[in-house]
C-alpha cells in the first residue's frame, strides 16, 4: 500500500512561515500602509467620492505607465472590464470564445454576457494556464480558416477569440498564443485579473492582447476595495472603452445625452483613490510575495508526494496565490489536507471546479482537459498575503 503524505510535515511546513502564535490565517488578505486613509478623507472633504474626481484620471495615468500599456480605463470590477474587453474585440451573440476549462467563473461569465458560448480548452502544468500546443492540435482537428473567419466544424459557429487567463498570477506561454491567433485569425484578449505585477520575459502580462482585463477585488495584489480596468496599447479602442462604460454620454457643459448603448461600469472615484495609495505602495509589496513563495518553496522542498508551484522560465510572478501540488498518486488525499488546514486555523482552498462541471456550462463545446482536471484534482491554494512576506529582520 502506498503511505500518504505527511500532513503533520505539511502543517509544520505551514505554520513554520506563518506568524508566531498559532492563529487563523487568511488565505490573501488586503494591506493598508500608505495613503490610503489619506486620500480617502480627501474625497471625503472635497465630496467628489462617485464618478468624477481627480483619483479616477490618476489611477488611470498610473496604471498605464505602470503596465507599458497606452491606455488603462477603470471600471467596477474585472468581470466588467472583461465583458467590455469581449465587446469591443467584435464578440457577437452565437460566437464562441475560447477559454481555459480551469479558470474563475468571471472569465466564462463574461463571454455569455455577450451572447457567445465559452470553448473550453485545457491547461499546462508548467504555466497553469492555457496550453498553446494541445490548443493548435484542437484547432486543426475542428476548425477552418481559408482566410476568413475561424469556423468550428462541428458546430457550425465562429471562434472569434482565445482568452488566456493568467493563473494565480503566473503568465501563460503568451508568444506561443499570439502566434497561434495569427494563423486561425482569432483575436487575442488577456484576462489578466490576477496578473498585475507579472512580467512575461520583460513585459508586463496584459500587454499582448488586443485588450486586456485587470481585477482589484479585496483579495489582489492591490485593491480598489472593487475595481476592474481595461488595458489597451490601442488608442482608438481606449477612448471607446472609456466612452461606453461611462453611459456613453456626449460631453457637454450642462446637457445630459448619449450617443450609443453604453454601460454603467464607472470606478468611483474614491475606489480610485485606494488604488493610487495601492500602487504607490506596488514594489513593496511584489518583494514581499517573492520572499515570502521563497520561503514556501525552501520549505517544501524534498518534501514527499508534493511540491510548491513556482513560476515558469520565461516568467517573473506575482505570486498573488502560492499553490501546492500533490502527486497525482495522492490527489485523493487533497480533501483531507483541506481539512485538516482548515481545522487549524489555516486558511487553504482547492481549485476552481472546472467549468464543463457548472450547471450553466455543461454541454459547452472544447476539448478534452485531461491536464486540467489533474490540476483540479491536486492543486491546494495556500496562504498569501504579502504582509506574510515582510522582511522579519
Amino acid at each position: 500500500m502506498t503511505a500518504g503524505v505527511d500532513s503533520g510535515r505539511i502543517i509544520r511546513a505551514l505554520r513554520g512561515i506563518l506568524p508566531p502564535g498559532g492563529g487563523a490565517a487568511g488565505l490573501h488578505e488586503p494591506r493598508f500602509c500608505g495613503n490610503e486613509w489619506a486620500y480617502v478623507k480627501e474625497c471625503l472633504d472635497t465630496g467628489w467620492v462617485s464618478s468624477l474626481g481627480k483619483f479616477v484620471d490618476r489611477f488611470e495615468s498610473d496604471l498605464a505607465a505602470y503596465t507599458g500599456a497606452k491606455r488603462a480605463v477603470a471600471v467596477v470590477n474585472g468581470t466588467a472590464a472583461l465583458h467590455i474587453c469581449l465587446k469591443l474585440a467584435g464578440v457577437e451573440p452565437d460566437d464562441e470564445v475560447i477559454i481555459p476549462a480551469l479558470t474563475f467563473v468571471a472569465t466564462a461569465n463574461a463571454v455569455t454576457y455577450c451572447g457567445a458560448v465559452p470553448h473550453l480548452a485545457d491547461s499546462s502544468e508548467r504555466t497553469l494556464g492555457l496550453d498553446p500546443r494541445r490548443l493548435e492540435e484542437h484547432l486543426k482537428e475542428i476548425t477552418t480558416v481559408s482566410g476568413g473567419p475561424c469556423m468550428n466544424k462541428r458546430t457550425g459557429r465562429r471562434i472569434k477569440a482565445v482568452v488566456p487567463m493568467h493563473t494565480f498570477g503566473h503568465p501563460v506561454d503568451i508568444e506561443a498564443l499570439m502566434e497561434l491567433c495569427g494563423r486561425f485569425n482569432l483575436t487575442l484578449i488577456e484576462d489578466a485579473a490576477e496578473s498585475l505585477g507579472s512580467f512575461y520575459k520583460g513585459a508586463h502580462t496584459g500587454t499582448f492582447g488586443r485588450l486586456s482585463a485587470l481585477s482589484f477585488n479585496g483579495n489582489k495584489i492591490i485593491t480598489t476595495g472593487g475595481g476592474g480596468a481595461i488595458l489597451t496599447n490601442d488608442e482608438g479602442l481606449g477612448r471607446l472603452a472609456k466612452h461606453i462604460t461611462t453611459t456613453a454620454r456626449v460631453a457637454h457643459r450642462w446637457a445630459i445625452a448619449h450617443d450609443m448603448a453604453g454601460y454603467n461600469y464607472r470606478m468611483p472615484n474614491v475606489n480610485a483613490a485606494i488604488g493610487c495609495a495601492q500602487l504607490e505602495r506596488m514594489t513593496e509589496f511584489l518583494a514581499d510575495k517573492r520572499r515570502l513563495a521563497e520561503r514556501y518553496r525552501a520549505a517544501f522542498e524534498g518534501m514527499d508526494g508534493v511540491r510548491f508551484f513556482t513560476e515558469p522560465a520565461f516568467a517573473r510572478s506575482n505570486y498573488w496565490l502560492n499553490a501546492i501540488l500533490l502527486d497525482e498518486s495522492f490527489a485523493h488525499e487533497r480533501d483531507r489536507l483541506l481539512e485538516l488546514t482548515n481545522a487549524e486555523g489555516i486558511t487553504t482552498r482547492p481549485a476552481w471546479t472546472l467549468m464543463q462541471r457548472l450547471p450553466m456550462f455543461k454541454g459547452c463545446p472544447g476539448m478534452d482537459t485531461p491536464v486540467a482536471e489533474s490540476i483540479e484534482r491536486r492543486l491546494i491554494n495556500i496562504p498569501s498575503s504579502a504582509a506574510l512576506g515582510a522582511d522579519r529582520a
